[in-house]
This record gives C-alpha cells, sequence and structure tokens, in this order.
C-alpha cells in the first residue's frame, strides 16, 4: 500500500523567526524560499506544515 504524497513549497524566509520555526522547516527538508519537498502525509507532517503555515504552501496533493 502506497502512502499519499504532499509536495511543499517554502515561500517564507525564516531570518527573524522564533527557532523552533526555523528547526521546523529543517525537519520539513526545506532551507531556502523556493525550495521544493515531497514528504509523506502523516499527522506529524501535516503538524509541522500547520506550526509554520505562513512560511509554506502545499503545491500537490
Amino acid at each position: 500500500m502506497s502512502k499519499s504524497k504532499l509536495t511543499v513549497r517554502q515561500t517564507g524566509s525564516p531570518i527573524g523567526r522564533k527557532p523552533e520555526q526555523r528547526q521546523t522547516l529543517v525537519g520539513l527538508g526545506l532551507n531556502k524560499v523556493g525550495r521544493t519537498k515531497e514528504l509523506e502525509d502523516t499527522p506529524a507532517v501535516r503538524g509541522m506544515i500547520r506550526k509554520v503555515a505562513h512560511l509554506v504552501e502545499v503545491v500537490g496533493e
């Protein structure tokens, strides 16, 4: 059974953000504006995306 994937793009800079938000971006595999990453659709990943929703966008599901 294959898991569904989410494609996440970083749209905002982590400069001036709280350390927790910076660490969450690193945990998602993002570190520069415009980068995209394909991630498994799990509750943990959804929670991380929600935590930095103002810095990322979900491109594809």
